[in-house]
Protein backbone atom coordinates (compact mmCIF):
# COMPACT_ATOMS: atom_id res chain seq x y z
CA UNK A 1 0.00 0.00 0.00
CA UNK A 2 1.09 3.56 -0.67
CA UNK A 3 0.85 5.95 2.28
CA UNK A 4 -0.49 8.70 -0.03
CA UNK A 5 -3.26 6.47 -1.42
CA UNK A 6 -6.75 6.43 0.02
CA UNK A 7 -7.04 4.25 3.11
CA UNK A 8 -8.76 0.97 2.22
CA UNK A 9 -11.05 1.45 5.22
CA UNK A 10 -11.64 5.25 4.91
CA UNK A 11 -11.47 6.51 1.33
CA UNK A 12 -11.80 10.14 2.45
CA UNK A 13 -8.32 9.99 4.07
CA UNK A 14 -4.88 8.97 2.93
CA UNK A 15 -3.57 5.80 4.52
CA UNK A 16 -0.87 7.85 6.28
CA UNK A 17 -3.37 10.32 7.78
CA UNK A 18 -5.67 7.52 8.91
CA UNK A 19 -2.92 5.49 10.56
CA UNK A 20 -1.23 8.48 12.19
CA UNK A 21 -4.32 9.97 13.81
CA UNK A 22 -3.16 11.27 17.21
CA UNK A 23 -4.34 9.70 20.44
CA UNK A 24 -7.33 11.43 21.98
CA UNK A 25 -6.71 13.19 25.27
CA UNK A 26 -9.60 12.95 27.74
CA UNK A 27 -8.29 15.04 30.66
CA UNK A 28 -10.51 18.11 30.14
CA UNK A 29 -13.66 16.00 29.99
CA UNK A 30 -12.80 13.59 32.79
CA UNK A 31 -11.10 15.75 35.40
CA UNK A 32 -14.28 17.46 36.72
CA UNK A 33 -16.23 14.18 37.21
CA UNK A 34 -13.16 12.56 38.78
CA UNK A 35 -12.82 15.48 41.21
CA UNK A 36 -16.54 15.14 42.03
CA UNK A 37 -16.08 11.47 42.94
CA UNK A 38 -18.08 9.99 40.06
CA UNK A 39 -15.20 7.77 38.86
CA UNK A 40 -13.46 5.03 40.83
CA UNK A 41 -10.62 4.39 38.35
CA UNK A 42 -9.67 5.10 34.74
CA UNK A 43 -7.77 2.95 32.27
CA UNK A 44 -6.36 4.66 29.16
CA UNK A 45 -6.43 1.92 26.54
CA UNK A 46 -3.12 2.15 24.70
CA UNK A 47 -0.49 -0.48 23.89
CA UNK A 48 -1.64 -3.67 25.54
CA UNK A 49 -5.20 -3.09 24.42
CA UNK A 50 -8.25 -3.88 26.48
CA UNK A 51 -6.88 -7.12 27.89
CA UNK A 52 -3.78 -5.68 29.54
CA UNK A 53 -4.76 -2.12 30.46
CA UNK A 54 -8.01 -2.68 32.36
CA UNK A 55 -6.57 -5.16 34.92
CA UNK A 56 -3.84 -2.66 35.81
CA UNK A 57 -6.38 -0.42 37.53
CA UNK A 58 -8.42 -3.09 39.32
CA UNK A 59 -7.63 -4.71 42.64
CA UNK A 60 -6.77 -8.41 42.73
CA UNK A 61 -9.83 -10.60 42.48
CA UNK A 62 -11.73 -8.22 40.22
CA UNK A 63 -12.07 -8.17 36.46
CA UNK A 64 -14.51 -7.01 33.83
CA UNK A 65 -16.96 -8.65 31.51
CA UNK A 66 -17.37 -6.63 28.32
CA UNK A 67 -19.88 -6.90 25.47
CA UNK A 68 -18.23 -6.40 22.06
CA UNK A 69 -21.63 -5.58 20.55
CA UNK A 70 -21.89 -2.50 22.82
CA UNK A 71 -19.65 -0.50 20.49
CA UNK A 72 -18.69 -0.47 16.84
CA UNK A 73 -15.23 -1.71 15.95
CA UNK A 74 -13.67 1.15 13.92
CA UNK A 75 -13.05 0.41 10.24
CA UNK A 76 -9.25 0.50 10.65
CA UNK A 77 -9.36 -2.43 13.07
CA UNK A 78 -11.83 -4.37 10.95
CA UNK A 79 -9.47 -3.87 7.98
CA UNK A 80 -6.42 -4.91 10.01
CA UNK A 81 -8.23 -8.05 11.13
CA UNK A 82 -9.21 -9.02 7.60
CA UNK A 83 -6.07 -7.94 5.73
CA UNK A 84 -3.67 -9.26 8.35
CA UNK A 85 -5.58 -12.29 9.52
CA UNK A 86 -5.65 -10.89 13.06
CA UNK A 87 -7.97 -12.81 15.38
CA UNK A 88 -10.40 -10.84 17.57
CA UNK A 89 -8.59 -11.86 20.76
CA UNK A 90 -5.32 -10.51 19.34
CA UNK A 91 -7.03 -7.25 18.37
CA UNK A 92 -8.24 -6.89 21.97
CA UNK A 93 -4.78 -7.68 23.34
CA UNK A 94 -2.95 -5.24 21.07
CA UNK A 95 -5.26 -2.35 20.18
CA UNK A 96 -7.88 -0.21 21.86
CA UNK A 97 -10.51 -1.44 19.36
CA UNK A 98 -12.25 1.94 19.50
CA UNK A 99 -12.32 2.28 23.29
CA UNK A 100 -9.82 4.96 24.22
CA UNK A 101 -10.66 5.21 27.90
CA UNK A 102 -12.45 2.94 30.36
CA UNK A 103 -14.05 4.47 33.44
CA UNK A 104 -14.96 2.18 36.30
CA UNK A 105 -17.94 3.71 38.05
CA UNK A 106 -20.26 2.73 40.90
CA UNK A 107 -23.65 1.67 39.51
CA UNK A 108 -25.34 4.67 41.13
CA UNK A 109 -23.00 7.10 39.36
CA UNK A 110 -23.30 5.78 35.80
CA UNK A 111 -26.13 8.04 34.63
CA UNK A 112 -24.53 11.18 36.07
CA UNK A 113 -21.16 10.40 34.51
CA UNK A 114 -22.69 9.61 31.12
CA UNK A 115 -24.61 12.89 31.20
CA UNK A 116 -21.53 14.92 32.17
CA UNK A 117 -19.30 13.33 29.52
CA UNK A 118 -21.93 13.72 26.79
CA UNK A 119 -22.29 17.39 27.74
CA UNK A 120 -18.51 17.67 27.36
CA UNK A 121 -18.77 16.30 23.81
CA UNK A 122 -17.58 12.75 24.47
CA UNK A 123 -19.09 9.63 22.94
CA UNK A 124 -19.96 7.32 25.81
CA UNK A 125 -20.74 3.63 25.63
CA UNK A 126 -21.56 1.36 28.53
CA UNK A 127 -19.51 -1.66 27.53
CA UNK A 128 -19.58 -3.96 30.53
CA UNK A 129 -19.39 -4.43 34.25
CA UNK A 130 -16.98 -5.40 37.01
CA UNK A 131 -16.99 -9.02 38.14
CA UNK A 132 -15.24 -11.12 40.75
CA UNK A 133 -12.55 -13.33 39.25
CA UNK A 134 -11.32 -16.59 40.77
CA UNK A 135 -7.57 -16.88 41.30
CA UNK A 136 -5.90 -17.46 37.96
CA UNK A 137 -9.07 -16.63 36.02
CA UNK A 138 -9.16 -14.15 33.12
CA UNK A 139 -9.42 -10.55 34.30
CA UNK A 140 -11.06 -9.38 31.07
CA UNK A 141 -13.70 -11.35 29.21
CA UNK A 142 -15.09 -9.88 26.01
CA UNK A 143 -18.29 -11.59 24.94
CA UNK A 144 -19.37 -11.65 21.31
CA UNK A 145 -16.08 -10.64 19.68
CA UNK A 146 -16.35 -13.17 16.87
CA UNK A 147 -19.81 -12.07 15.78
CA UNK A 148 -19.50 -8.33 16.49
CA UNK A 149 -16.01 -7.85 15.05
CA UNK A 150 -16.04 -10.24 12.13
CA UNK A 151 -19.57 -9.51 10.89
Amino acid sequence: LDYAAAAPFASSQSLADALLTPTRIYVKSLLPPVRDGLVKVLAHITGGGLLENIPRVLPAGLGVELDAAAWTLPPVFRWLALAGGVAPAELARTFNCGIGMVAVVAPGCVAALVERLCEAGEIVKIIGHVVQVPAGGPRVVINGMESAWRG
